[in-house]
C-alpha cells in the first residue's frame, strides 16, 4: 500500500485505510458493547426484566453519527475518483482493444504490440475498446479497472511513478480462457521507451483486409490464427486446396478445404470435427455472420497461402 506506482495509489489507499479504520472501530466498539450487556445484564443477576423508556437524544445520535460517517465515506471514494475521468489534453494516446483471450495496444504510426510498455512519469490515456466481449482492464498496482465495452468507448488514464512490469488482468468472465487473458504494463525510462517504440513492427497489414476485420470482429482469431500453428483451433493457413482430416458423426474422412468447408466450419461447426481437436468448443455463427460477410471471409482466406 502507498506506493507510488501511479498517480492514483495515495487517493484511492488513503480510501480504502479510512474506510477499513472506521469499519474496525465499530465493530470491535460494537462487539464490546454486546458481551458487556451480555455479562451485565445476565438473566441470573437480573431474573425480573425491567422495562427500558426510549431516549430521544440517544435515537438522534445513533442515527446521526452514522449518516455523517457513511457521508464522509462517499466524499473521499468521489474525491479518488473525480481525478480519474481527468485525464491531461496532452497525455500519451495508446489504444487497448480486448479479444478473447488477449490483449493488443496499438500505438502512433500504426504500430501494434502485446505488452503495454509506457514511459515513467508520463500521463498516459488509454481508450479502452472490445471486438467482442465485455472484458476488464484492471491493473492493481496502479488501482485502476475500468470496463471494455463492445461499440462503446471508453477510457482510463494515470501516470506511472516506478519501473518495472505490472499485472494486467481481464476481471469480466470473458468465456473459456478468461482466466488465461492476463498481459504486462512495464513502464520503462523515456529514453528507452523512444528506442522500443522505434522497432515496434507495424499492425499486420491484412488489418485493411475487409474479410479480416469480420473475422476479427467476431473473436475468430483467439482460437485460430494465420501462421500456421496449433491454437483452440486449426489455423487458417493453406486451407484451400488441402485435404483436410475430419470427424463426422464420429466416422473418419477426408475433405477438400473450399468455400463450402468453411461455411460449414463456420455455420455449424461440430459436424466436420478437424482431426486433433475436440468438438462442442466453438459456437455457431450464423445469426452472427450473413452470407455477404461469409463472402468475405471465404476471400480472406483464399489468400493465405
Amino acid at each position: 500500500m502507498f506506493s507510488n506506482a501511479s498517480n492514483f495509489v495515495q487517493g484511492v489507499d488513503m480510501a480504502f485505510a479510512i474506510i477499513v479504520g472506521i469499519s474496525l472501530f465499530f465493530l470491535i466498539t460494537l462487539t464490546g458493547t454486546m458481551i458487556y450487556f451480555v455479562v451485565r445484564y445476565d438473566h441470573k443477576k437480573h431474573p425480573e426484566a425491567r422495562q427500558i423508556k426510549d431516549n430521544k437524544w440517544m435515537e438522534a445520535t445513533w442515527i446521526t453519527i452514522p449518516l455523517i460517517l457513511v457521508l464522509y465515506m462517499f466524499y473521499i471514494g468521489w474525491e479518488g475518483f473525480i481525478p480519474m475521468r481527468q485525464a491531461p489534453k496532452d497525455a500519451m494516446q495508446i489504444t487497448a482493444i480486448g479479444k478473447m483471450w488477449k490483449y493488443e495496444f496499438q500505438y502512433e504510426g500504426n504500430k501494434v504490440s502485446d505488452t503495454l510498455v509506457i514511459p515513467i512519469n508520463k500521463a498516459v490515456k488509454i481508450s479502452l475498446k472490445s471486438v467482442d466481449v465485455l472484458h476488464g482492464f484492471s491493473v492493481p498496482s496502479f488501482r485502476i479497472k475500468e470496463d471494455m465495452v463492445p461499440v462503446k468507448d471508453n477510457y482510463t488514464w494515470f501516470i506511472p511513478g516506478e519501473l518495472g512490469d505490472f499485472d494486467l488482468f481481464c476481471t469480466v468472465y470473458c468465456g473459456l480462457n478468461h482466466a488465461y487473458m492476463h498481459s504486462i504494463v512495464r513502464v520503462v525510462p523515456e529514453d528507452q521507451f523512444n528506442e522500443w517504440v522505434a522497432y515496434l513492427p507495424e499492425k499486420n497489414a491484412d488489418a485493411e483486409n475487409p474479410g479480416y476485420k469480420v473475422m476479427e470482429k467476431n473473436g475468430c482469431f483467439a482460437c485460430h490464427n494465420t501462421t500456421g500453428t496449433r491454437l483452440v483451433g486449426p489455423s487458417f493457413k493453406g486451407i484451400y486446396g488441402r485435404k483436410i482430416k475430419v470427424m463426422t458423426d464420429g466416422v473418419a474422412r477426408e475433405l477438400i478445404g473450399d468455400d463450402s468447408y468453411v461455411e460449414t466450419s463456420i455455420y455449424e461447426p461440430n459436424k466436420d470435427i478437424s482431426d486433433g481437436y475436440p468438438a462442442n468448443i466453438m459456437q455457431s455463427y450464423k445469426n452472427s455472420i450473413n452470407k455477404e460477410d461469409m463472402k468475405l471471409i471465404q476471400e480472406y482466406i483464399k489468400t493465405l497461402k
